[in-house]
């Protein structure tokens, strides 16, 4: 079956800071890449998986970062305890520490350095 998800796009005011900050929670390079119009933080992913990427936005902009949208699962699998801290030495807060979900595994609720709420999760 194919993914529901098939790409997502992150509101971000600052894109450097947002490069960095993906960077660090997820523990791989996010490249900044132009395409016409626009440069944005390409997540890294290997093809046919779902991916997304950091969109500079304006305050007149429709989509801005929010801490009361949609919530986005980043995956942190076998290194949880490492996002969270690079959450927090990299500028973003932790709404929810590390707690179970069940048989689905650990996640902890963080906003990003934009305002961004999201979930970091482990199997």
């Amino acid at each position: 079956m194919a993914n529901q998800v098939v790409w997502f796009d992150i509101p971000v005011h600052n894109l450097d800071r947002a490069v960095r900050f993906y960077s660090a929670i997820l523990g791989t390079e996010v490249c900044k890449k132009e395409f016409p119009g626009a440069t944005v933080g390409l997540l890294s992913g290997k093809e046919g998986e779902v991916n997304g990427c950091l969109v500079p936005v304006d305050a007149d902009d429709e989509n801005q970062p929010s801490h009361r949208g949609p919530l986005l699962y980043l995956n942190c699998a076998g290194r949880l305890d490492e996002a969270i801290a690079a959450t927090l030495s990299n500028g973003g807060r932790i709404l929810l520490d590390k707690h179970t979900i069940g048989a689905w595994g650990l996640r902890a609720i963080i906003t990003d350095t934009e305002g961004n709420r999201l979930a970091l999760h482990s199997p």
